[in-house]
């Protein structure tokens, strides 16, 4: 019994750890009170706002959006998400009307 209470006191007392690879840290944690996102404030997003796609462009058409980019002074990527979020925007007018 006095060794759970040896537990209990070492997960109290704060230390430090210089190294975490030469210290075995899991002794640290109380696995009685398993945290979940919500229990440290955080939510993670139902769908992520971002997602990774690969498009093949010509070349030709690619050089044109970096000289583009590099005249205005946006990134080529968030050109083409520009690009991409205008010609969208008109098609639905487009389809609307």
């Amino acid at each position: 019994m006095k060794a759970n209470n040896k537990k209990t006191d070492r997960l109290k007392t704060p230390r430090v750890i210089e190294d975490y690879d030469a210290v075995d840290t899991s002794g640290m944690i109380d696995q009685s009170k398993l945290l979940k996102y919500e229990d440290l404030g955080l939510k993670l997003p139902e769908v992520a706002p971002t997602q990774v796609i690969s498009i093949r462009l010509p070349s030709a058409l690619l050089n044109e959006l970096r000289a583009i980019s590099s005249q205005t002074d946006i990134p080529y990527q968030a050109l083409i998400k520009l690009f991409l979020s205008d010609s969208v925007s008109k098609f639905k007018k487009r389809s609307i009307a």
